[in-house]
């Protein structure tokens, strides 16, 4: 982070810009955020001179089209795709989803016109959907084996390939809170919400009025935010499931279920505390970069993704950035206070329907390329900028973020749960967190929207 006096950051008021973001994270329920494709950021060189991945020389001349639903690393898999075509042979066309175009049904559209992608990059409820009509069984690929704890299964089959862990908490700017406390900061202090609330406090006695910026995007509190109450049922995905169908059956009150209680309790907490509270609806996405890079805010709910809105506003990547958890109650031995959560975000299904057998196994082929070769492993992390779910990939993240979910992953305190819900889940219910958010409803109305919802999925 650029140095700054803390006093001259709270008095000062903010009149840079950041370039706006594209919405091609969270919309239509994506995991990732919004992140602009076109930015351009330093690349980490990638060592080609050590490669012992065995092609199959009978592939080369094989066209195979990849359909990216993930913005923000479009560039980065076409340099992917022309690395690996220049050892391989095999060319990999790399295809965006347009913005503002769902990626289920841009790819329905594409089976629908006899020209599917040979694979598709997707999201997880998007993979249930399609997989077993559309996708090929991947179960025996040697892949499989390095991405244990990581995979979709269906039916007992794996059909995709899960391409990268992204993970989300409270975002804590480490620099702003120890310039203002005078002390340094141990983030494993904070164990309960109690802890939580204890430092907000005296961050606002030592001058920063409202440590919080919170989104008020739809896609964040009715995904990022509320899904919580599902995937903090057992902190399992499997779990989560479970949660879903006692909503959707009636056999769960959502009045009475302990987690919605606690998860209402730290969203107040956030409201509270939020840099935005006369205006929450107001506030601006990007300016909540500035906050936090600039020292107005020390903390930002958010997930990794958010690391290239951060270096827009200057944040480096020597600086002191990391999550907490999303504290839901003060037992410090209930995972959630000790856990954050990181699962894997986006899967690529390999098409089983209209790919000829040669293109299956060309595409094959760059999947086990990405795991198992030298360069292949480097450009999921340092060109991709991703967090690989594959054990066997030596390297780490460079950005403070996707480090600190990496070394949580690494360190065991991670929890690996994703909640698979309906595509309109983040809209629907979005709305609803954003009058409950701007003091329109009461927990009472809210609880009742999440019921009414989940009563018209059954």
């Amino acid at each position: 982070m650029k140095k700054q006096v803390l006093t001259k950051c709270l008095a000062s008021g903010l009149s840079v810009a950041m370039l706006a973001t594209t919405l091609s994270g969270c919309r239509f329920g994506f995991a990732s955020d919004p992140d602009d494709p076109n930015e351009v950021t330093a690349e980490e060189p990638i060592d080609t001179s050590v490669d012992t991945f065995q092609y199959d020389t009978s592939l080369s001349g094989t066209s195979i089209t990849l359909l990216n639903s993930k913005a923000e690393i479009q560039t980065a898999l076409v340099e992917m795709g022309k690395a690996f075509e220049e050892k391989s042979g095999v060319h990999v066309e790399v295809m965006p989803v347009t913005d503002g175009d769902s990626p289920y049904t841009k790819v329905v559209s594409l089976y629908n016109s006899g020209n599917p992608p040979t694979l598709s990059i997707l999201d997880t409820t998007d993979i249930i959907a399609l997989a077993e009509e559309k996708g090929a069984d991947l179960t025996g690929e040697s892949w499989t084996a390095e991405a244990e704890g990581y995979l979709t299964e269906i039916d007992g089959k794996i059909y995709s390939f899960p391409l990268c862990i992204e993970g989300r908490g409270v975002i804590y700017n480490g620099e702003v809170i120890e310039e203002a406390l005078g002390q340094p900061f141990d983030p494993a202090a904070i164990r309960t919400q109690d802890d939580f609330v204890a430092l907000l406090d005296r961050l606002v006695e030592a001058g920063l009025d409202h440590p919080i910026s919170m989104a008020k995007e739809d896609w964040s509190l009715g995904a990022h935010h509320l899904q919580y109450i599902y995937e903090t049922y057992d902190g399992t995905s499997d779990g989560a499931a479970e949660c879903i169908e006692l909503i959707k059956n009636d056999q769960l009150d959502l009045t009475t279920y302990d987690r919605m209680d606690q998860f209402l309790n730290m969203f107040d907490i956030l409201m509270k505390y939020n840099v935005a509270y006369r205006d929450p609806l107001g506030a601006d996405y990007d300016e909540m970069a500035i906050d936090l890079a600039d020292g107005k805010t020390a903390f930002w709910f958010n997930g990794n993704w958010a690391w290239p809105n951060l270096a827009e506003a200057d944040a480096e990547e020597e600086d002191n950035y990391g999550f907490l958890p999303y504290f839901l109650n003060n037992d410090e031995g209930d995972f959630v206070n000790r856990q954050i959560q990181a699962s894997p975000s986006k899967q690529i299904m390999l098409d089983g329907i209209v790919a000829t057998e040669q293109e299956q196994a060309a595409a094959k082929q760059f999947l086990n390329w990405m795991v198992f070769s030298e360069i292949g492993q480097q450009m999921l992390v340092k060109t991709c900028k991703i967090i690989p779910p594959f054990h066997n990939n030596p390297y780490e993240p460079s950005d403070p973020l996707s480090r600190d979910i990496y070394n949580q992953v690494q360190a065991g305190t991670a929890f690996n749960a994703s909640a698979i819900v309906p595509n309109d889940h983040w809209a629907v219910l979005g709305a609803a967190m954003q009058k409950y958010l701007a003091g329109r409803s009461d927990r009472a109305e809210l609880i009742q929207s999440i019921e009414s919802y989940w009563d018209d999925q059954g």
